[in-house]
């Protein structure tokens, strides 16, 4: 099967034939019919955060989503054709602990499959598993956003709108800071109440839950500033490795500070509930899949809004 390896980080992805999957104790083989790019990917790839890769080389892409091939023993609940999405646990996802999702077929382990409903895209279920699964945990789970919560969000990207929708859906108030004023627009159109350019003028707003999708160290700053006292602030963003916040207000704020990777598998399933309500669709763009490296490298550049997700070449 064609798929694309990675050896180390500063090499790029390389198209390869590799033998086709098969499933073990509790496994099953996955046709890939859609696969998200990440920014985790770049960051695998270039080194950043290529640590989290437990073997080596291996095929990224940890978005997947797809129809059953074959199953292994012990699978119960699952059968040859079903539609499912692979939803990985924090960093027990494939393309990180195994061959992931840019390659024909790959392994999904039982425990990790989320039936996909009948009206939800293999696109939107792909997107669904990531983006959506880490949005709403971070959201919902880890800020604990309800109904009437005053939530601040920094940055607009794949993530960080979809959490700005999810956190709509619930019923909060939500507010969003964006550096890029070309998603200004969209963040509106998914129901925030209003955009703006920095982070710290997200103080303007009287916030209860921050949750920063960027991570650049200033924008976790600016939230420490701009959240009210006893608030919660979610960092899922690791756009650099490290920060600088004043000691001094996070401990006279009494700010909650608590990270947020991934999710689980009820996440997912919560998110392709909003799918198949129609409440939430996730802003995506396709490519072929033999364009998966051009992919990673428009990640690189910053030109994608949205999700990526590649599909199959057309035949």
């Amino acid at each position: 099967m064609r798929a694309w390896q990675f050896t180390g980080a500063g090499d790029p992805l390389r198209l390869v034939e590799l033998p086709a999957p098969t499933p073990g104790l509790g496994q099953v083989v996955v046709d890939v019919r859609a696969a998200g790019l990440c920014h985790s990917d770049v960051g695998f790839v270039d080194g950043h955060i290529t640590w989290m890769l437990e073997q080596m080389p291996i095929v990224l892409g940890h978005e997947v989503a797809g129809v059953i091939a074959a199953v292994g023993q012990d699978v119960d609940g699952f059968a040859v054709g079903d539609r499912v999405g692979i939803a990985g646990d924090g960093l027990d996802a494939p393309g990180i602990v195994l061959d992931g999702g840019f390659a024909d077929q790959c392994i999904g382990k039982v425990e990790q499959l989320v039936p996909i409903p009948d009206n939800v895209t293999f696109v939107q279920a792909a997107s669904g598993t990531d983006a959506g699964m880490t949005s709403y945990h971070a959201v919902m789970v880890v800020g604990g956003v309800t109904a009437g919560t005053r939530v601040g969000i920094i940055g607009l990207g794949g993530l960080g709108l979809t959490g700005a929708r999810i956190a709509v859906i619930a019923g909060a108030e939500v507010y969003a800071a964006e550096v890029d004023n070309a998603k200004h627009e969209t963040g509106l159109a998914a129901g925030v109440t209003a955009v703006v350019s920095d982070a710290k003028e997200l103080a303007d707003f009287g916030l209860d839950v921050i949750v920063d999708f960027a991570g650049f160290g200033t924008t976790t700053a600016a939230a420490v500033e701009a959240i009210n006292a006893g608030g919660r602030i979610v960092q899922v963003g690791m756009g650099a490795p490290d920060m600088t916040i004043s000691t001094q207000t996070l401990v006279s704020k009494q700010i909650e500070l608590v990270g947020s990777l991934g999710g689980k598998k009820a996440d997912t399933a919560s998110v392709y509930e909003l799918m198949a309500a129609g409440d939430l669709e996730i802003v995506t763009s396709t490519l072929p899949f033999s364009q998966i490296d051009q992919g990673i490298e428009r990640l690189r550049q910053g030109g994608v809004q949205g999700r990526l997700v590649a599909v199959p070449d057309p035949s």
